[in-house]
């Protein structure tokens, strides 16, 4: 049974989420903007925006109706696979023809969504279970890399400063969680996060410097840095990056189907993907990137218990007005990287704890289980630590192959197929 709470208590919950998936959110723009020489009024467009856009996707993929919409407590970003083929492009032809290609692919999605969603059957427990076990575990080393620092390189990484605000920022959320009461235990991470940064305040870590910087107000506008070009390898680029993304998503789903103890259907995932589609095309067209369903918050709503879609309007609320008003936006960048990457240890090890409840429904008696669990948690994990595994291979199979959730997808869909034909498909 969901949890029902009110809306001042939704928008402090909302607000977690938010916090929670803000730092992925605007490493995309930082990255490409940078790559892209932009100057910083740019970059304040980019930045600013992107994060308005994040709030619009959500709130599409939350508006449930007969054309788009998954209805489930999701939270949309930008897909941080489409980093580097963005730089590639906008490096080698121009920015317009960049996001001719992202309104391209979003077009593609739209399309394809109904296709794509008949996926569902090659999705049972032992597919589901193996891909949510290797989505938390691929995020965990980011949460790790962000406990030391964030860069790994850095001869500061993992001081002694780093690691205390990290693992305090653990332990807090841990006492919350274990012996706050109510409301309180359901937004634990928020209580670490705000703890987190106040400690690192105290410790004159924290720069309040951006907030002071920051411009009060900046409006969305259409084809900011020129009108689209459309160039045909471009294009295709993004449209396999949009189908890794859809991949990723349908793992996502069905994580948030298990947590919610819904059935998700095939019509489901159709108009869940016509929601990203959509969140693709007003990318391109408000010049920012494609956004996707972010694996970061599945965690977040174990952890709160609290399994209703109010927070998540909320979140979404917040983000558009954070990106209307960029001296509110400041405020979430002020939080120490080790304090994001406790959180974050906390949360995505969660998501791997749901997709071992769920291989709890696997018949491991029988071995053809035991090694499509195997083989495809051994892959998603080895190319997640060694992504240029395939780096020898033609740059269109690269896309597909250099994401660790994707070929333990792959991986764990065409073993079930070929160890168990067509009753591995019928399974349950």
């Amino acid at each position: 049974m969901k949890r029902q709470v009110s809306q001042s208590k939704s928008a402090v919950l909302g607000l977690q989420h938010l916090l929670a998936m803000y730092s992925g959110a605007v490493a995309v723009p930082l990255l490409i903007g940078t790559a892209l020489q932009f100057n910083s009024e740019q970059m304040t467009y980019l930045v600013s925006i992107d994060i308005f856009m994040c709030g619009l996707a959500t709130l599409v993929q939350l508006l449930r109706n007969r054309y788009f919409g998954i209805g489930l407590p999701v939270v949309l970003g930008c897909a941080i696979q489409a980093v580097e083929p963005l730089k590639m492009i906008g490096k080698q032809f121009t920015i317009g023809t960049m996001y001719g290609a992202i309104i391209i692919a979003g077009c593609f999605v739209f399309l394809i969504a109904g296709q794509f969603s008949r996926i569902k059957k090659l999705f049972p427990p032992v597919v589901t279970g193996t891909l949510i076990t290797v989505i938390g575990l691929t995020l965990i080393p980011i949460a790790v890399q962000n406990m030391g620092g964030g860069d790994a390189t850095a001869k500061s990484f993992g001081s002694l400063d780093s690691l205390v605000l990290s693992f305090l920022t653990v332990v807090i959320i841990l006492v919350v969680q274990r012996w706050g009461r109510g409301f309180l235990s359901s937004i634990a991470v928020l209580i670490g996060l705000a703890a987190g940064t106040l400690i690192a305040l105290a410790m004159g870590i924290v720069s309040l410097a951006p907030i002071t910087e920051a411009r009060w107000f900046h409006f969305p506008q259409p084809f900011y840095f020129g009108m689209p070009q459309f160039e045909w390898s471009s294009s295709i680029t993004m449209i396999i990056i949009a189908l890794v993304s859809m991949v990723e998503s349908t793992g996502v789903f069905f994580a948030l189907g298990g947590i919610l103890n819904q059935n998700i259907t095939a019509q489901d995932l159709k108009r869940g993907y016509r929601a990203e589609g959509l969140a693709q095309i007003l990318g391109g067209i408000f010049n920012t990137f494609p956004y996707t369903t972010f694996s970061q918050n599945v965690g977040l709503l174990q952890l709160s218990g609290i399994k209703t879609k109010r927070p998540i309007y909320w979140s979404a609320g917040l983000l558009m007005l954070m990106g209307l008003i960029p001296k509110i936006g400041a405020f979430a960048t002020i939080i120490p990287t080790p304090v994001l990457g406790g959180a974050m240890l906390v949360m995505f090890s969660m998501i791997s704890v749901q997709g071992i409840r769920m291989l709890f429904q696997v018949d491991f008696n029988d071995q053809r289980n035991m090694l499509i669990v195997a083989v495809s948690l051994g892959l998603g994990l080895g190319v997640s630590v060694y992504p240029t595994l395939f780096e020898a291979l033609p740059r269109t199979i690269q896309l597909f192959l250099g994401n660790g959730i994707v070929v333990a997808s792959l991986s764990s869909v065409l073993l079930n197929i070929i160890l168990k034909g067509k009753a591995g498909l019928a399974e349950k």
